[in-house]
């Protein structure tokens, strides 16, 4: 009788190695795939891009209307043509620092139209104004917007980890 030389794996060998890639996938792949991490991340940084954009429509406003200079609320109140603000045509005139938004969450919610209850905002101790998405690590998620001076725009810094932080942290 001839012997039958067998050429490929049999049922219990595939069923075993299916089962051990079953296994790697569910332990391994999370930590490889940070999908929700990604999301809030890009969510910060479309944040970012539209306070951005909501300050260079702001500044326009205010430069089309000479009130690119004032600095405080003493500046608006001495500014004898207008003393509520840049109209943005939200019906809430804003009182600009320099022409741009002020370090004021009611201020940049109405420039932005956002919904604030989705955004955490907190006062940076060294200044500026920090925003994360609402149920993200605000120490690790985040971006600073700090307000025009005499002798310069707006700043918009990203979160950016250091040391042995997590650079997914988000």
């Amino acid at each position: 009788m001839r012997r039958v030389k067998q050429l490929g794996f049999t049922l219990i060998e595939l069923v075993v190695v299916i089962i051990i890639l079953g296994i790697l996938a569910v332990t391994a792949a999370p930590k490889f795939i940070n999908l929700q991490g990604d999301a809030k991340a890009s969510i910060l940084d479309g944040f970012r891009a539209s306070l951005q954009g909501a300050n260079s429509l702001v500044f326009s406003k205010a430069a089309v209307a000479g009130e690119e200079t004032i600095a405080d609320a003493a500046g608006w109140a001495a500014n004898t043509d207008n003393t509520a603000g840049v109209d943005i045509g939200t019906g809430i005139p804003i009182q600009t620092v320099y022409g741009y938004l002020p370090e004021d969450t009611a201020a940049i919610g109405a420039a932005m139209d956002v919904d604030p209850s989705e955004w955490v905002a907190t006062a940076v101790p060294s200044g500026g104004l920090a925003f994360s998405p609402k149920d993200a690590p605000a120490d690790t998620c985040h971006f600073v917007y700090e307000e025009a001076t005499s002798t310069s725009a707006p700043t918009y810094t990203l979160y950016t980890p250091t040391g042995n932080q997590d650079p997914f942290g988000c």
